[in-house]
């Protein structure tokens, strides 16, 4: 509940709401899953910095739970660092996914002073091949898990759903979120040689019904799908790097009951937690800083600016 509380905090959400909220977590032990999948993340990602001579070290710092992000800056500059690098566990361009997280940033340095280092977020990684290449791997292995009986399925694309304003933010990243989650379901497919048509659903909305979020929610186009004839989906989860609470509960209890009401055969690829290409991926993203070795993208959209450019991915209309 403390963590909860925290990811609301200012929002003005009931009680009552949060209650039910954390009744997903006492399914999975009472707490997020997040920071295990994080500790295990970093382990992989400092044994592939050693294996390509990458001579850096890793911190870690969290938005809404320790360890926070203002905490692990001020041991960074207690450690004497002055400049680092920040790859956030989200890989396109929204307020949420992105200018919200460099006003995390910017608020812990002004927490930490003048001793606080210097922070600069690697780009959004959406077509990066590695990610690409992570998902289409998933996504094949789980059409094979399908009941052998089942000759045809729907491939359904997920990601986490935003306000529609956010969305729609004026700026340079204006429709930036549902454009990069279009391409890199594209590219999944594509590498999976899954032939057309797809569907991109969302989950996790979590504002009032009078505030419009993108939509098709995965469960009404699950029923839609059903409706339509079909008898199997896969669910493709392009919109988180690791099993948290969204993968968790809103696709494997709650979409997976649905499909199960249905009657739909159902299957959810993997997310790509610590895969290999996922690893390498981030060990690529550095080495573009740092050496500046040309960008890695799969696509036509090519790299996405890095830095980000000014208002950039801005919070919409309220």
């Amino acid at each position: 509940m403390p963590f909860l509380q925290n990811v609301t905090a200012g929002r003005g959400v009931p009680a009552e709401r949060l209650e039910r909220v954390a009744e997903h977590y006492y399914q999975f032990g009472g707490v997020s899953p997040i920071n295990q999948q994080c500790r295990d993340l970093i382990a992989a990602i400092e044994k592939d910095f050693a294996a390509r001579a990458v001579a850096l070290p890793v911190y870690w710092g969290n938005r809404n739970w320790h360890p926070h992000l203002r905490e692990t800056l001020a041991t960074m500059a207690a450690a004497g660092v002055g400049r680092a690098l920040a790859f956030v566990t989200s890989a396109y361009s929204s307020y949420s996914s992105c200018r919200q997280y460099l006003g995390d940033i910017e608020a812990a340095r002004s927490h930490v002073g003048t001793r606080a280092p210097q922070v600069d977020k690697i780009r959004p990684y959406f077509n990066h091949p590695g990610y690409v290449g992570s998902f289409a791997a998933a996504a094949r292995a789980a059409a094979a898990s399908l009941p052998d009986d089942v000759a045809e399925f729907d491939l359904i694309f997920t990601a986490h759903s935003i306000p529609d304003g956010m969305a729609a933010a004026a700026g340079p990243a204006g429709g930036a979120y549902q454009a990069q989650l279009a391409e890199t379901a594209r590219l999944v497919a594509m590498e999976a040689r899954f032939s057309e048509p797809w569907w991109l659903a969302y989950s996790s909305r979590s504002g009032p019904p009078s505030q419009a979020w993108l939509e098709p929610d995965v469960n009404d186009l699950l029923a839609e799908r059903a409706a339509a004839g079909s008898r199997a989906v896969v669910v493709v989860p392009i919109g988180f790097i690791s099993d948290h609470m969204e993968v968790k509960f809103d696709l494997d209890i709650e979409a997976a009951g649905t499909a199960r009401q249905l009657g739909l055969a159902y299957a959810r690829a993997a997310t790509p937690g610590t895969d290999p290409m996922l690893v390498s991926m981030i060990t690529d993203l550095v080495a573009e800083r740092l050496d500046e070795t040309p960008p890695a993208v799969l696509g036509a959209m090519g790299a996405w600016p890095d830095p980000c450019p000014v208002g950039c991915c801005g919070p919409g209309r309220r």
